[in-house]
């Protein structure tokens, strides 16, 4: 599982059949420190996630099986939003934008 925080949306007008409905959303990998990591990809979601949400991902193989046993083309799907994280450097909360 990964950490990151939604920065975006993305709108398809063309796509896979099996992505039909399913909202795709940029996310900033992060540390569980919070501090960013890498660039932004691209991940379906699951839990109604919105921009500014820090939101927990899985990647690779780990991606498809919420869609199982429908076959899902993806790459990193989010699936839980992060209310707090305790780190060995210390707790945190995220910041949202609407805070």
């Amino acid at each position: 599982m990964n950490l990151g925080k939604v920065t975006g949306r993305v709108w398809a007008t063309r796509k896979d059949g099996s992505l039909e409905g399913q909202r795709m959303l940029f996310v900033q990998p992060h540390t569980f420190s919070g501090k960013e990591i890498g660039g932004r990809i691209v991940a379906l979601d699951t839990v109604d996630a919105g921009v500014g949400d820090t939101v927990i991902y899985v990647s690779s193989t780990e991606a498809t099986v919420p869609f199982k046993p429908q076959l899902t083309p993806t790459d990193a799907t989010i699936v839980g939003v992060v209310d707090r994280v305790d780190h060995t450097s210390g707790s945190w909360k995220p910041a949202t934008e609407s805070n």
